[in-house]
């Protein structure tokens, strides 16, 4: 990620970043770890870099920042901005007031979280290009406590990319774990029996799949 191109903390340039731990709970039981639930008072001071990139991602000087800004801001080790898919997530992540944007305090919350999954996925793209390729998308979720088989990694990277196949940045990293924490809360709800397998009713089962892709 990064607001003036590259990443954070050696990736070409950025800020440093002020957590370095990955987000808690992934893979564990109790599963992800949703964003905080309450604003800060207004009174408590923001990091000074958070606030400082809060600026000047917010270029219309609203007091709020929506995911078409969020977009011209983040880019990823390919030298494109962040998909659109994955900067409404993010945004809806922390967006308390379903209103589309985030204020300054939840951007900081945002910000923290991302320097978080950056940790995350430079442990993995060890060569800084930028991206990491499927074996390295396999080992990562192996660490995270999944055991998914080959075709279903291929099928994971076809699914972010389906020109490339062979390779995912950032933001596409960050759009796939997100999903598959929430699908997993999802189904261990429902695995009362703790035995890998769940029967599921239509309904119940649109509700999963639509409530966790966005």
């Amino acid at each position: 990620m990064a607001y003036q191109g590259g990443y954070p903390g050696g990736y070409g340039g950025g800020y440093n970043p002020q957590q370095q731990q990955p987000p808690q709970g992934y893979g564990q039981p109790g599963g992800y770890a949703a964003p905080p639930g309450a604003f800060p008072p207004q009174n408590v001071a923001m990091q000074p870099e958070a606030q400082r990139w809060f600026a000047m991602v917010d270029r219309d000087r609203s007091g709020k920042i929506n995911s078409e800004e969020l977009k011209a801001a983040l880019v990823n080790g390919k030298g494109q901005n962040f998909s659109d898919n994955a900067c409404k997530l993010m945004i809806s992540m922390f967006d308390k007031d379903a209103s589309g944007t985030i204020d300054m305090y939840e951007f900081e919350k945002l910000y923290n979280y991302i320097n978080q999954w950056l940790q995350v996925f430079k442990t993995y793209d060890r060569d800084q290009s930028g991206h990491i390729e499927r074996d390295e998308l396999s080992q990562a979720f192996t660490q995270m406590g999944f055991r998914f088989s080959e075709e279903f990694i291929t099928f994971l990277m076809k699914k972010s990319d389906p020109g490339a196949q062979k390779e995912i940045s950032v933001d596409q990293f960050i759009v796939l774990c997100v999903q598959i924490q929430r699908f997993t809360e999802a189904f261990r709800v429902r695995d009362t029996q703790q035995q890998g397998q769940i029967t599921i009713g239509f309904e119940d089962f649109l509700s999963v799949a639509i409530g966790c892709s966005y």
